[in-house]
């Protein structure tokens, strides 16, 4: 998978609800549940499904790096 096709998934599944994994650093994992609010050229926003509405960031290499990874509910 490359960048260009990260973009256009990520395109088609904005404003629906999805289920993300981060591995951070030092093996520390974090799941949380969230909708991408904006897709942007070298980034895009997941606003999260909780009751703070906080709103994060992640580049698309995150994605292609398997740092970020998305969960799809079918």
């Amino acid at each position: 998978m490359n960048i260009e096709k990260i973009k256009v998934n990520l395109e088609n599944n904005k404003g629906k609800l999805l289920n993300f994994k981060f591995n951070g650093s030092r093996n520390q994992t974090e799941t949380f549940t969230g909708t991408i609010e904006n897709t942007y050229n070298y980034v895009f926003l997941v606003k999260l499904d909780n009751d703070n509405e906080q709103i994060r960031s992640f580049s698309y290499s995150d994605v292609l790096t398997e740092s970020l990874e998305i969960f799809v509910d079918k």
